[in-house]
């Protein structure tokens, strides 16, 4: 599935595909725009005097440009190399194979739910306009499963689309949610319940890379949020800090209980 972009404006960094050389310059196609191409001149193929293109590019190469002039009427998309630095280079690089990974990983989801081909674009298109790319999307759902459900997405595909998202991506880091519910009836309540949670946030020493933070949600509940660096270290955090929490809570007249989000 290659999601149909519009046309680029100017400034845009496009990541093509070199089609034919000459001694002028080189056309190149535009990924994601239909065999759409754009032109680039000798001098914008590198920086410095270019003696022949063809010693700078060949057929088949992928390249990352600059659109340095769009006339959409005229069909016409003007194309620079030499203006884009090594650093935006691999950005634009990186974010167009992130992309058809994503791509991809939608295209099985499709298959499972049983998606028509409009299907697939109209979600995707959806889910690129509420997280700005398709990779993004997928990764925020890898992160954390409610993400598409927080973002007003519903149906049974996304329980498909999580599952793949968890299984194919690795996330930057993952967030679990959840609430306690906690009660002490003695007059030691808002020092016990204090002492509750400073033992579930406390439960996380020693867990690198784990953060782990309970919020006030308005009596009896409090919510708990946990950063870590994966899932496993996240599941870990959560567990422990229920543990300890229950642990606190065996020196108090009261009531807890826990609830993942």
């Amino acid at each position: 599935m290659a999601r149909k972009e519009s046309w680029p404006e100017e400034g845009d960094l496009l990541v093509c595909v070199v089609k034919s050389v000459s001694d002028k310059g080189a056309y190149l196609e535009i990924d994601g725009m239909d065999g759409a191409e754009g032109f680039v001149f000798i001098g914008e193929v590198a920086a410095g005097w270019v003696k022949s293109v063809r010693s700078h590019l060949r057929e088949g190469q992928r390249v990352v440009a600059k659109a340095i002039g769009v006339k959409r009427d005229r069909g016409r998309i003007d194309l620079s190399i030499k203006s884009v630095s090594e650093e935006r280079r691999r950005d634009a690089v990186q974010f167009w194979k992130n992309e058809q990974r994503a791509g991809q990983i939608m295209k099985v989801a499709a298959d499972r739910v049983g998606w028509s081909e409009d299907d697939l674009d109209s979600t995707s298109d959806d889910l690129v306009d509420s997280f700005g790319s398709l990779y993004g999307a997928l990764e925020e759902a890898a992160a954390d499963s409610n993400a598409l459900d927080n973002a007003g997405f519903k149906g049974k595909w996304i329980s498909t689309v999580v599952e793949l998202a968890v299984e194919n991506i690795v996330p930057e880091s993952v967030h679990l949610k959840g609430n306690f519910h906690v009660e002490i009836w003695s007059s030691e309540g808002v020092t016990g319940i204090q002492e509750v949670l400073e033992k579930a946030e406390a439960s996380i020493e020693g867990m690198d890379e784990v953060v782990l933070t309970c919020h006030y949600d308005g009596a009896p509940n409090y919510r708990v949020e946990v950063e870590g660096p994966d899932y496993d270290s996240a599941e870990s955090a959560w567990n422990a800090c229920i543990e300890a929490a229950e642990s606190a809570m065996k020196a108090y007249d009261g009531n807890f209980s826990a609830e993942r989000v």
